[in-house]
């Protein structure tokens, strides 16, 4: 498998590979704990020590932006560690450019994080971060009483905060377009001056990521009311500092499930479990309805490959393995119908017509729908795939290229933004390293 990362004019070919693929993998740290911790940690009085550190561009842009605020953070790569310092809530006055690239989850978090502080902090991205809403989050937080607008006019980046601290009080945030704006909230709001309510208006999408949200702001110390109705109440309360081991990427795992299944092999992902934090592991639930077996371990999870058939899924909750799923229903029997996945439009590309797209390249008919597709399988060739600088678009059509001939995905090396060495490790599990 030659590699030659770059724009997108450069590419990898991938080779086939005729035999089953059986083995073991433990992917990388969570890029979506590894964020979560970082930010409470950064707040929380005391030092922490976080383990199983995702080290990848998402992350190190965040950890970069709490220097760049004052927070002393150790990283050692080798052993995947962070030691943060925490500033007890209490950010640094002073004036601060953070840039995000096109990491949503630092940008959001970020953004709510700062109000907390006294200062003057202006957060922007590159071109695409600067197409991604915003907006919700900024109006629920002024309903908290910050001071922040998002200066371009457009509802998206770049934000511009004058730092005044969080009031409390009750506010208003919508569900449907990311959970993260929740999630953001959720973070800060126990720096607040008074209790904070927050109401969520519409469908909540992704929400075993705000369940992971309020797991980690536990562990830390922190407990939140939450109602049948959808509102969350927070009363001030301080952050404590201590040792946190992150888990296995579970989106990353989807990739070795979808490989067992696309290839009719067995492969079993270390370190996560049912009762792991993060719901994408539920992916494998997901190939279980497709006709794979499915083995549920107390630190780990094996899929192995059976006959493929068609699915009718709704995977709102676990929309970042979407597209994973599309590739694998390419060799299924009968259609797979993909829905409740509008939110991914907003992700850093539109994942929908960018999935929809690139299938078609190959010869699959594919219908759009707003929130999602349908996948019709039917023979395949070769094509030359566009990943729109999105990390999941180059890991999941890297699957097709394992049965089908003459696939190519552009820039490869997208995939640093939450899996720097992703084809070094499918190329070991396929044997071809």
């Amino acid at each position: 498998m030659p590699t030659a990362a770059g724009s997108d004019g450069t590419g990898k070919l991938i080779t086939p590979i005729a035999h089953p693929v059986r083995g073991r993998i433990r992917p990388p740290g969570s890029k979506s704990l590894t964020n979560r911790a970082l930010i409470i940690a950064a707040l929380a009085k005391g030092r922490s020590t976080l383990t199983g550190v995702l080290d990848s561009d998402d992350t190190r842009v965040m950890i970069e932006s709490w220097r760049r605020l004052g927070v002393p953070i150790q990283q050692d790569l080798d052993q995947k560690t962070l030691v943060i310092d925490g500033c007890g809530g209490r950010l640094p006055a002073g004036e601060f450019e953070l840039y995000l690239e096109n990491s949503g989850t630092s940008i959001r978090f970020l953004t709510a994080a700062c109000c907390l502080g006294s200062g003057t902090y202006r957060l922007d991205g590159n071109a695409r971060m600067q197409e991604r809403p915003i907006a919700d989050l900024v109006t629920a937080l002024q309903g908290f009483g910050a001071d922040l607008e998002c200066i371009a006019g457009t509802g998206c980046p770049p934000v511009l905060i004058r730092g005044r601290g969080l009031a409390g009080g009750r506010t208003e945030v919508a569900g449907d377009v990311s959970s993260q704006f929740l999630s953001a909230l959720l973070m800060a709001v126990p720096g607040a001056r008074g209790a904070c309510e927050i109401a969520v208006s519409g469908e909540l999408v992704s929400l075993p990521y705000v369940e992971m949200t309020l797991e980690v702001m536990r562990a830390f110390g922190v407990s939140v009311e939450q109602s049948d109705d959808g509102r969350f109440v927070c009363q001030p309360q301080i952050y404590r500092g201590r040792d946190y081991a992150i888990e296995p990427d579970a989106s990353g795992a989807s990739y070795f499930f979808a490989l067992a299944a696309v290839t009719g092999g067995s492969v079993t992902v270390e370190g996560l479990s049912k009762h792991s934090l993060q719901g994408d592991v539920e992916f494998a639930t997901a190939l279980e309805q497709m006709g794979c077996t499915m083995t549920w371990g107390e630190q780990e999870i094996t899929v192995t490959g059976g006959e493929l058939t068609g699915v009718d899924i709704d995977m709102n909750a676990i929309s970042d393995t979407a597209q994973t799923l599309a590739c694998v229903a390419v060799f299924a029997q009968g259609p797979t119908r993909i829905r409740g996945v509008k939110h991914m439009r907003y992700k850093e590309t539109d994942r929908v017509f960018a999935v929809v797209t690139e299938l078609s390249k190959l010869g699959v008919r594919v219908e759009e729908h707003e929130d999602g597709m349908t996948i019709h399988p039917g023979p395949m060739q070769g094509a030359q795939i566009h990943t729109y600088h999105d990390h999941r678009m180059a890991m999941s059509f890297a699957l097709v290229g394992l049965r089908v001939p003459g696939v190519t995905i552009l820039n490869p090396g997208c995939t640093a933004k939450t899996y720097p060495d992703y084809f070094q490790d499918l190329e070991r599990m396929c044997g071809t390293a």
